[in-house]
């Protein structure tokens, strides 16, 4: 009997040794990576840390964090921010952030967040580089706002971009229950019909072929470019609005996309009214527009039903037909 305690407690001195001993590196793993980003010209700093999770879980919680990159113009800011991670092997983080609003600015636009059981995964392969395997935010009720109005929220908030067996390739999707738009789109819907307080259906499913696997050079050095886009799914159901788009993308060095994707719209009248509302198109081009449309949705059966192809080639965008103007360039920065 004696001998078993014995065993017990040198396990126990061992175990803690090692979490005592981890916890203090994964600290210093994460403090030093502030004073890293400061030696690149960041603002990078926190007020104090604090570590706890004894005996199976290290959890590092920064008070008062903010990071500002002055390149990009992006800055962020916190009351606190967790760090938790079975001691058994600290590549499994899970980030947990206050529920307390955050601030986040771009260049002179700053918006405060608001959110609910808001923490963001991080899977991450043994090693130096520190390979992304999976990355997932999820949030409860949230809410987004500037200084005087409200921008989005939502009853429940899943984004995930998880790795594929190519390691360059990962699976990134998107679903939103409740998503209730701001005050500046509900403004753009005033020539629609009527719609309800919350979207029906927001979601998004696609997989993304960067350059390079996302790792910790994505933030030390340069952000993985996108390559190749496969739209599987992006779906919108709102009232009487509805939205379905699919295709494929490639992408050149240059950020500009190659490709077609398929746009089906429902009640696409409403959306010619939003665009028009929203200045994207003129009063003078709306008959225009709606006539060759009308032609197009004739051609499928269904007046009310759109079925479209988004066409990019040489830098240019056409729906079906029509001319839109230059190709978005999808640079990472």
């Amino acid at each position: 009997m004696r001998g078993l305690i014995r065993v017990v407690i040198l396990i126990v001195v061992i175990w803690s040794a090692y979490w005592f001993v981890a916890g203090f590196g994964l600290r210093n793993a994460i403090t030093a990576w502030f004073d890293a980003q400061q030696d690149r010209g960041w603002q990078a700093e926190f007020s104090d840390v604090e570590t706890a999770g004894y005996p199976l879980h290290h959890m590092t919680r920064l008070n008062n964090p903010a990071l500002a990159d002055p390149v990009n113009g992006t800055a962020w800011s916190a009351d606190w921010i967790e760090f938790q991670s079975p001691a058994i092997w600290p590549g499994r983080q899970v980030l947990r952030f206050a529920d307390t609003p955050q601030r986040l600015s771009y260049y002179d636009q700053t918006a405060t967040i608001e959110a609910s059981d808001l923490q963001a995964e991080l899977q991450l392969q043994p090693g130096v580089a520190l390979e992304l395997e999976k990355m997932a935010l999820t949030a409860g009720p949230w809410a987004i706002t500037d200084d005087t109005e409200a921008l989005a929220g939502g009853d429940t908030l899943a984004l995930v971009m998880e790795q594929t067996d190519n390691s360059e390739a990962y699976v990134i999707s998107a679903l939103a229950d409740g998503f209730t738009p701001g005050d500046d789109l509900r403004e753009l819907m005033r020539s629609a019909t009527t719609l309800p307080q919350a979207f029906e259906t927001l979601e998004l499913d696609m997989t993304v072929t960067f350059d390079k696997a996302w790792d910790r050079s994505a933030l030390e050095q340069s952000r993985p470019q996108p390559v190749k886009i496969d739209l599987r799914l992006a779906e919108m159901k709102w009232g009487a609005l509805r939205l379905f788009a699919a295709g494929e993308l490639d992408v050149d060095p240059q950020g500009i996309p190659t490709g077609e994707i398929a746009i089906r719209a429902e009640n696409w009248r409403d959306m010619i009214a939003m665009a028009n509302a929203a200045g994207a198109l003129p009063d003078q081009a709306v008959d225009t527009v709606t006539k060759a449309l009308n032609f197009m949705a004739g051609l499928g059966g269904n007046p009310n039903a759109l079925d479209l192809q988004l066409n990019l080639r040489d830098g240019f965008v056409a729906l079906g037909p029509l001319p839109i103007g230059p190709a978005p360039r999808l640079i990472l920065r």
